[in-house]
């Protein structure tokens, strides 16, 4: 019997401050810039703020991309644009600079981790700092048998809450979190299936790296065969991951939770970290409130998740590829928005003057003007 209970981190994650964000609230409406024409800036500056616990929202000076990587055994059975077992490649393509998220990272400036939770390679292949936290090498074909073992879906978990400890002992306040996997789409869509009471036909998407119909086919097939071993342990997230998961997204799960225990927001990419995130808050529903959904990626188990969270993209660009890219490219629109929320001029008072006039009469340069844009509050 395992040690680890995943509802127990329920009792321990709380959410963001509501008096704080009241106070947030009350600052914008103070600001030069009238309210509402900053969009959804405003929100994401009041929703930081809160997570911070201060007003003004500080700057987000520390972030960094955190990716769980793994093989899946169900990438056999031809679901994946990617030939089973090549994760790795993924992984090396992320180190030499030679990715998407990569190139964005070292534009940005922000920091990447990647961590091997079940990457199916020789672990020489890749630095040790990667590989030295794999739990298994790949995980279990989940159409017929389990993902992982008990002990290693516990492992994971603990994996995954061990590195956001890292990350929010290190000073990491904000996280973009992703994946690189190969296969990782067939069971987060199962996860989002089991979880939302929906069919396999419902969730199939075609992954990142875009399969064709008779792919599909397999992949829905291999959807609805997993699902049949998912919904008799719906009541208990470890064995769900257990069965259906594996263990890049068990450590996902896991970092999600840890990661609001310690108060660290963190930015979503696309499925795999949704598929986490619903499971994540299946044990402990206030969890989402640490969460943003960083893009839209075009699966439909995403979309789905999110709607079951009530969490809404910042972005839709059609950006498929992964590898937490989307979510990256939403960074800079949270670090626009606390700038935004903490430096922009609050209005001058407008209380009445000795002679009898009102102060308030004329308006403050630019706060009705027309030269202030609906969306990105900018001066002529």
């Amino acid at each position: 019997m395992s040690s680890l209970n995943l509802d127990d981190f329920s009792d321990l994650i709380e959410r963001p401050d509501s008096g704080v964000r009241r106070g947030a609230e009350e600052r914008r409406e103070r600001l030069a810039v009238p309210p509402g024409a900053l969009g959804r800036l405003d929100e994401l500056g009041e929703w930081l703020s809160a997570a911070q616990g201060a007003v003004p929202v500080r700057a987000v000076e520390r972030p960094r991309v955190v990716l769980f990587a793994g093989d899946h055994g169900v990438a056999e059975l031809g679901v994946s644009g990617r030939a089973a077992g090549t994760a790795h490649e993924l992984v090396r393509s992320v180190l030499d600079g030679a990715s998407p998220v990569a190139v964005l990272a070292r534009r940005t400036g922000v920091p990447v981790r990647v961590v091997d939770a079940g990457l199916d390679c020789d672990p020489g292949l890749l630095p040790e700092d990667v590989v030295r936290h794999r739990v298994r090498r790949g995980s279990g074909r989940i159409d017929v048998e389990d993902a992982l073992t008990p002990e290693e879906a516990e492992r994971a978990v603990r994996l995954g809450v061990a590195i956001a400890d890292e990350e929010a002992d290190a000073g990491t306040d904000l996280v973009v979190l992703g994946d690189l996997s190969v296969g990782g789409t067939t069971p987060a869509a199962t996860l989002v299936a089991a979880l939302c009471g929906t069919d396999a036909s419902v969730v199939t998407g075609r992954g990142g790296a875009g399969i064709d119909d008779l792919a599909w086919m397999r992949k829905c097939a291999a959807i609805r065969d997993s699902l049949r071993r998912a919904r008799p342990v719906l009541g208990d997230q470890l064995a769900l991951l257990t069965a259906v998961g594996g263990a890049d997204l068990a450590a996902t799960t896991g970092f999600l939770l840890q990661a609001a225990v310690r108060r660290m927001p963190v930015i979503l990419d696309g499925v795999v970290s949704a598929a986490c995130a619903l499971v994540a808050q299946r044990a402990a529903f206030r969890a989402p409130d640490w969460w943003l959904a960083g893009q839209v990626s075009g699966e439909p188990a995403q979309a789905k998740a999110l709607d079951r969270m009530a969490l809404e993209p910042l972005l839709e660009h059609g950006v498929t590829v992964g590898e937490g890219t989307g979510a990256l490219l939403a960074l800079p629109l949270v670090q626009a928005a606390a700038a935004l929320a903490a430096e922009l001029p609050e209005r001058p008072d407008r209380g009445g003057s000795d002679d009898g006039s009102e102060a308030g009469d004329t308006a403050p340069a630019g706060a009705g003007s027309e030269s202030v844009t609906a969306a990105g509050g900018e001066t002529a």
